[in-house]
């Protein structure tokens, strides 16, 4: 069994800053993909930033403002975010494709962490 932890939301003004973390652990051979979405409310869940392979890919709406990092040795990713405004508020959640060590290829999402700008 696989899981992913997140931390780091909460409250800040616009214009601030933000780092959420997103940890993965359990049964883990390699991790395929790992990245970050968002859902705010009455709207659908969107893509924020992610790495697949040897790509990463950002959402339009968060580009120069928010910067995905990972940590391969903590199966760790991060996601920096700056400039934030209010349409940013959002719950963010961390997604990840892992490959089990029984060679199992599935896809996780953790619990969600919420972020909340204020205007």
């Amino acid at each position: 069994q696989v899981q992913l932890v997140e931390s780091g939301g909460g409250l800040v003004q616009a214009g601030g800053s933000l780092r959420l973390s997103c940890a993965a652990s359990g049964s883990i051979f390699s991790i395929n993909a790992m990245g970050w979405y968002r859902q705010a409310p009455g709207k659908q869940r969107e893509l924020v930033a992610g790495y697949s392979g040897g790509n990463t890919n950002y959402g339009d709406s968060v580009k120069a403002r928010f910067t995905i990092s990972r940590d391969n040795a903590k199966n760790t990713v991060y996601l920096q975010m700056n400039s934030l405004k209010p349409e940013d508020t959002a719950v963010y959640y961390c997604n990840a494709e892992i490959t089990s060590k029984d060679l199992r290829v599935s896809r996780y999402w953790g619990q969600g962490t919420r972020v909340t700008v204020s205007s």
